[in-house]
Order: C-alpha cells, then sequence, then structure tokens
C-alpha cells in the first residue's frame, strides 16, 4: 500500500520532467487503479477545458493549510489515518513565483515556491477533511482545504496555471535552440487555449512572455518572425496584443509588408482592433500599429483598392454598420496619422515633445521657443504644375523627393500665444493639427518641406477619409469628429463637398466652428481662408446648403454680413447666384445698416443680369410689404377651413393689413411655407394655428420676426423641440398652447427659465404633462 501511494507521487513527478508540451491537467493519478493502492484513497478526476466549468484566476483568498513532512513512501497511511490533523487558517497570495501567506507563521513561514512542488493533485480520502488539493514538494506535503468542491477547483486550477507559467517565463527567457522554442511557444499558446480559467490575464500572460522574449531577441531571421507570429495567433483571435508586441508587428510591417503575415494573421487583429478598443489615448501603440497595418496594405499591388476592401469589411455589406466603434477608430488612426506628416516640421518650430516621446511618456517642459501661428497657403502654379496636391492611386509614379508648401508666419509673439490653447480633443495627448497651423496676418512666407514617405501617408489615410464620407450612415458622426484641419489635399476637400451637399441639419452644421474663436470648415473654405483653392465655389456651396435648410435666419444673415460679406460680395459679381440672394435677403431683412454699404451692395446686384432681376423683384417685394403693413385693414382674421398656404398669400396681397394683431389659420392646410407671409405683419400678437401642418422650419423663422407676439396656439401640430427651443427668443409671450405636440420634459424647462411673461401654458398630452 505504501509503494502504490508513492507510486502516485513518482509517477506525477516523471510526466513533470517532461518538456513544457503537455496537457494542462497533470495531476492525474494513473496509478491509483494499481493493486496495491489502499481502498480509503480516491483521486478525483480533473475539470478539463471541454467540461463546461470555468473559473476566474484565483490571486488570492482565505483557505486552511496543513502541513505534513515525510517521506514519500509514508503518505498513503499518512492520509488513511483516523487522527486529526492541526489546520492553520491563512490568506494565502499567489504571486509569480511562490505560494505566500499574509500572516508568515506556522506552516506558512517561509514562501512555497512553484520552483520547489513537485506534484498537484485533487485529492479525497475517507473519514477526513473533504474538498483537498495535494501539494507535495520534496519531504513532505501541502494540504489546502477549501469550503466546497468549486472553490477546491478554482485553487487547483489557478495553482497549476501558476506554476506552469512560471517554468514557460524561465524557459523562454534564456532560449538555446530555436527550433525548441517554436514548440514551446506552441505548447504555451495550447495551453493557455486549453485552460478552464476565465481571465484577461490567461492570454496576456502568454503574450506578454513572447513579447519580452521578441524584445530581447531583435536579431532574428524574418522566417523566425512569422513562425512566432503564426504560433500566437489564436491568442490574438480574443485580445489585443500587448504594447511590446505591437511595436514588433510595427516592424514587421514596414519591413515586410507584402508578407502573407499581414493579410491572414493581423488583419483580424485590426479588425478586432477597431470595433472594440475604447480609448487608444490608454495604448497608442495599439493605433500605431492599426496605422502602419493600413501602410502596409497600400503597399500591395493594388494599392488602395485593398485598403478600400478592408474600410468596406470594417462596416459591412449593409446600409448601417454595426459597429459603433469603428469610425471614432479609424477617424484616430487618419488624424494621428495625418498630424505625424507635420511633426517633424512642428517640432521644430516649438521645441514641442515628439509623438515618440509622448508615446513614452515624456512630457517634461522644455525651454520652449515661442509658438508662431502658420497659414498654409496654395502656391502659385508654376509650369508645369507643382506636387502640391498628388492624386494618389495605386498606379501613380513614384512622388517627388519633397513636397513644397507655402506657409505664412506670424512674428507677433504674444498674439501668438493668446490664439494659441493646447486642448486635444479625445484620449490622445497630442495637439490638433489646426492648433499648430493657426490662420494669421500675412508677415512672411517659408516652406515646409515634406519627405516623399511622409506625404504618401497623408495622401493614404486622406484617401480613406474620403472612403469613409462615401457612407450615409457614417457621414454625421464623421462630421462631428473631424476637426477643421488645413492640409493641402484633394480628398479632404471631396469630404467637406460629401458634407455640404448632405441635407441632414447634423451633419451640415457641422460646418460651421462649434466654438468661438475656432474657425470650421465654413472659414477655411471661404475666399481668404486658409484652404481656399477654388475662388470660393466650396464655400458657394456650403452657403447654399446652410441657407436652404435651417439656416435662413437673420442671426446666419449677420455673421455673414460681419464676417464675410466681401467674399459674398465678391463671389456675387462674378453672377453666384445663391450669393446674390444671400445679399438680396441682407437688404430685404435690413440687416445692414451702413448706407454706403448698402449702396455698394445694390451696386454689385446690377453689375449682372441674374443680380439685376433679383434685385427688381426685391424693389417689388418691398412695395408689396409696405402696402402690406399701411395701417388699416381688419385688426381680427379667421381664414374659412381648408384654407392654404397659396389661400393666405392671396389674402394678403388684397390689402392693407397694417393694423391686423389676431390671426386665427385653426383648422386649415397652411403648412411651414406660410410664416414668409405671416412675418410681414408687424401688428400681430396672437396667432392661432391649431390643428394645422404648421412646423419647426416656420417657428425658427416666426421667433426670429414677430417679436411682439403674446398669444401663440400650436395645438395638434407637428412641431418638435428642434422648433419649440426657438421660441425662447420670443420674451413678449405670455400665453403658450403646446398640447398633443411632440414637446418634452427638458424643452419646457427651458422654456419657462427663459419666458419671463409665460403665464398660461398647456402642455397636455405631452411628455412634459
Amino acid at each position: 500500500e505504501e509503494e502504490g501511494g508513492g507510486g502516485g507521487g513518482g509517477g506525477e513527478t516523471r510526466r513533470e520532467s517532461k518538456p513544457l508540451l503537455g496537457e494542462m491537467s497533470e495531476g492525474n493519478n494513473n496509478n491509483s487503479s494499481k493493486p496495491g493502492a489502499g481502498p480509503a484513497r480516491r483521486p478525483l478526476h480533473h475539470c478539463s477545458a471541454g467540461s463546461g466549468m470555468r473559473y476566474k484566476l484565483l490571486h488570492e483568498g482565505d483557505i486552511q493549510v496543513c502541513v505534513v513532512k515525510h517521506p514519500r513512501t509514508f503518505l498513503s497511511k499518512i492520509l488513511t489515518s483516523k487522527f486529526l490533523r492541526r489546520w492553520e487558517p491563512h490568506h494565502l497570495t499567489l504571486t509569480d513565483g511562490s505560494l505566500t501567506s499574509a500572516t508568515p507563521t506556522g506552516y506558512m513561514e517561509t514562501s512555497l515556491s512553484y520552483s520547489s512542488i513537485e506534484d498537484l493533485q485533487l485529492l479525497a480520502w475517507d473519514n477526513a477533511p473533504k474538498y483537498c488539493v495535494q501539494l507535495s514538494f520534496p519531504g513532505g506535503t501541502v494540504l489546502l482545504q477549501a469550503a466546497n468542491s468549486y472553490l477546491r477547483d478554482q485553487w487547483f486550477h489557478s495553482l497549476q496555471w501558476k506554476k506552469k507559467i512560471y517554468k514557460y517565463r524561465k524557459v523562454l527567457n534564456n532560449p538555446s535552440r530555436w527550433d525548441v522554442v517554436l514548440k514551446e511557444i506552441r505548447a504555451l499558446v495550447d495551453m493557455a487555449l486549453s485552460s478552464p480559467l476565465q481571465d484577461e490575464s490567461i492570454h496576456q500572460a502568454p503574450l506578454h512572455i513572447i513579447s519580452t522574449l521578441l524584445a530581447e531577441n531583435s536579431n532574428l531571421s524574418s522566417q523566425d518572425h512569422e513562425n512566432i507570429i503564426v504560433a500566437i495567433a489564436p491568442l490574438l483571435e480574443n485580445n489585443h496584443p500587448p504594447p511590446d508586441l505591437c511595436e514588433f508587428f510595427c516592424k514587421h510591417c514596414r519591413e515586410r509588408p507584402r508578407s502573407m503575415v499581414v493579410i491572414e494573421v493581423f488583419t483580424p487583429v485590426v479588425q478586432r482592433i477597431l470595433k472594440h478598443n475604447m480609448d487608444f489615448g490608454k495604448c497608442p501603440r495599439l493605433r500605431l500599429f492599426t496605422q502602419e497595418y493600413i501602410l502596409a496594405l497600400n503597399e500591395l499591388n493594388a494599392g488602395m483598392e485593398v485598403v478600400k476592401k478592408f474600410v468596406h469589411s470594417m462596416h459591412g455589406p449593409t446600409g448601417q454598420c454595426p459597429h459603433p466603434r469603428v469610425l471614432p477608430n479609424l477617424v484616430a488612426v487618419c488624424l494621428a496619422a495625418i498630424y505625424s506628416c507635420y511633426e517633424e516640421f512642428i517640432n521644430s518650430r516649438d521645441n514641442s515633445p515628439s509623438l515618440k516621446e509622448i508615446r513614452n511618456g515624456c512630457q517634461q517642459q522644455n525651454d520652449r521657443k515661442p509658438p508662431m501661428p502658420l497659414r498654409l497657403l496654395r502656391p502659385e502654379p508654376p509650369t508645369p504644375p507643382p506636387a502640391t496636391i498628388l492624386p494618389l492611386s495605386a498606379n501613380n509614379s513614384p512622388p517627388p523627393a519633397t513636397v513644397e508648401i507655402l506657409v505664412e508666419l506670424e512674428r507677433n509673439n504674444n498674439t501668438a500665444n493668446a490664439k494659441r490653447k493646447a486642448a486635444p480633443a479625445g484620449g490622445d495627448s497630442e495637439p490638433n493639427l489646426i492648433d499648430c497651423l493657426l490662420v494669421s496676418p500675412a508677415v512672411n512666407t517659408l516652406s515646409i518641406q515634406l519627405p516623399a514617405q511622409a506625404d504618401r501617408v497623408l495622401g493614404c489615410f486622406a484617401l480613406i477619409l474620403k472612403m469613409l464620407s462615401d457612407y450615409d450612415d457614417w457621414r454625421p458622426a464623421l462630421a462631428s469628429l473631424l476637426q477643421p484641419i488645413p492640409f493641402p489635399k484633394e480628398e479632404l476637400k471631396y469630404v467637406i463637398q460629401r458634407f455640404a451637399e448632405d441635407p441632414r441639419q447634423e451633419v451640415h452644421s457641422c460646418l460651421l466652428s462649434v466654438r468661438s474663436g475656432k474657425d470650421g470648415w465654413f472659414q477655411l473654405y471661404s475666399p481668404g481662408g486658409v484652404a481656399c483653392d477654388d475662388d470660393g465655389e466650396l464655400f458657394a456651396s456650403m452657403v447654399h446648403i446652410l441657407m436652404g435648410s435651417c439656416y435662413k435666419t437673420k442671426k446666419f444673415l449677420l455673421s455673414l454680413a460681419e464676417n464675410k460679406l466681401g467674399p459674398c460680395m465678391l463671389l456675387a459679381l462674378r453672377g453666384n447666384q445663391t450669393m446674390v440672394e444671400i445679399l438680396c435677403l441682407m437688404l430685404e431683412y435690413n440687416i445692414i445698416e451702413n448706407k454706403d454699404t448698402q449702396l455698394q451692395i445694390i451696386s454689385t446686384l446690377e453689375s449682372t443680369q441674374v443680380g439685376l432681376r433679383m434685385y427688381e423683384q426685391l424693389c417689388d417685394r418691398q412695395r408689396e410689404l409696405k402696402e402690406l403693413q399701411r395701417k388699416g385693414g381688419p385688426t381680427r382674421l379667421t381664414l374659412p377651413s381648408k384654407s392654404t398656404d397659396a389661400d393666405l398669400a392671396r389674402l394678403l396681397s388684397s390689402g392693407s393689413f397694417g393694423n391686423l394683431e389676431n390671426l386665427s389659420l385653426a383648422f386649415t392646410n397652411v403648412t411651414s411655407a406660410c410664416a414668409e407671409q405671416l412675418i410681414k405683419l408687424p401688428s400681430l400678437k396672437q396667432l392661432n394655428l391649431w390643428s394645422t401642418q404648421f412646423g419647426d422650419a416656420g417657428l425658427r423663422l416666426l421667433s426670429e420676426h414677430l417679436a411682439c407676439l403674446q398669444v401663440l396656439n400650436l395645438c395638434e401640430t407637428p412641431v418638435t423641440d428642434a422648433g419649440l427651443l426657438a421660441l425662447s427668443s420670443m420674451k413678449s409671450l405670455c400665453s403658450l398652447n403646446m398640447n398633443s405636440t411632440k414637446l418634452t420634459a427638458d424643452t419646457y424647462e427651458d422654456l419657462k427659465a427663459k419666458l419671463p411673461n409665460l403665464k398660461d401654458v398647456d402642455v397636455r398630452y405631452t411628455e412634459a404633462w
């Protein structure tokens, strides 16, 4: 019986002495069925990864400990004895190299090193405490007793994992033959994949061991690199690579971009990063690896076609991308890559830390040179034209050695320092390119010399931004994510054109500056702006879409009159119909107060046929308006039910309504279009729109022109928060009926706070009720 018990331990010791290629369950006692084994001893079967049971990796916990010092041949007698042994409670910690107690006394006075554990198995015996794990070491046994079978198995698998990882770390830290090392790596990967433990560190620990191995052996051959990458590929299916491994992957992408490893192994890894990464700021090397992977795809024969297919695969075949993190992650990669193209120049200008220093945590503030705001200029096209803007494609001929971009430089350091406020967006600790290349008055001009490689990077990621803008579901988020970056690429201009053409307000409203003091695309592409190289064509398109939607307001016209009147007049002088309409509206709404400026606008309008025609129409409308607003006419007016916008316009054109104070359009078929007629009634104080199709666009127009309105009935109209919020500027309102509208509680609270005279409110059958 003693020999049988000892034989079990010896068998386990012999299995442990084999290379680390065995299965994870090493505690099976194959000698338990021998006739010499005592009947009281009942080794338990191990829980394998395929059994369905999963455990969280233990790092510490409370457990009962008993240490029995004995020769191995007496183990069976000791375990089957009826004498009670002394158990000690301990709080054990599973460190990387040993099993340690929080109270180093008694049995656990000294730590138990994993290297000294010869055997590890589950164990139970009759007439004795249950749920034990047996750890055999030279000269004795450590028994760990858990509260139940699940905790016992959790301790067993956790100890087994720690012991295995400890041995693999020692073996792979001192490699001898690389063919043996590769076998050990494969065995390590298999062990991690088959482990019943479910914990992030189960896959991360092997990856860290392998990344350390690669970092310390940088002279490996390319074939060894590929073999190791292929071996660890299964671990990367559900895990991000650690930072050191990302560096290794980046190096492989740069040195062997056409390797099949890039397509077959790196593609699913990058796809997972783009789908699941939450913040590149916490691990910037993930972003760098994604960037290098895309550049490697661009080096293939098909070039940007491969990149385009990759972007499409990230979006998916349907019209709606199912992965909300893909777009912001792709934009972050593109913007960081674009910034890196100008990084060398920017660092030489203001002595700021480089991207490499930022990534390594070196952000020591040195004695920096005063920053000088810059302005990108369109170079004068010599013959032949310069290569400032390169159309990129897979079949392009090699670009020139450098690409020159003219930049205006401001010498006034006080102004520059006031304008430059580093407020990085997102998780990355990098300055925004628009803050580094600020618009400023021209004093001197210098040249930025971009290396050919930097220009290829710039072109690649500019084209990706162009691809992203072609997806309808991505365009709203892209418009809000894309900060104004004035770099000279036609692809970026294409993106902004897509924003300008999109009819959705959440898209084209992003053309305007989102923060005071910061120019938006609207300013950058206006004539005289940083990025304008088309004599204002794109600017006119932006104005057209903004004026044609919800921005046909006095506020927008006032902004144009104050900041962009010169460009508007210039484009109107050249016959641009949108700008001619803008100037006419400025005159019609009395936006321009200066008489000389009004005369200049009139002269501009009369200088073209389209302007002359629109100005004559304006004069006709003004005559009709004066006739309409002439004192007289009724004070109250009610239109018959089923009346339309045309009926209202026809009625108001028939005489004077300067005294009209109360107008009821209840139960008619009027829409927001009738607001154009309503704003011509200066004395209007009460307006009833009950059960009409009057919507948000009409409310916005009324709020800007009918400041004297006191009573407004919107019951059963299709207005929403978007239009109702505009009523906050109508300070004279004292009665407002929003019964059965799409009013929300937040908007209602906002209106109450901003309308001090509001006394009578009806919000029944709304969310605010």
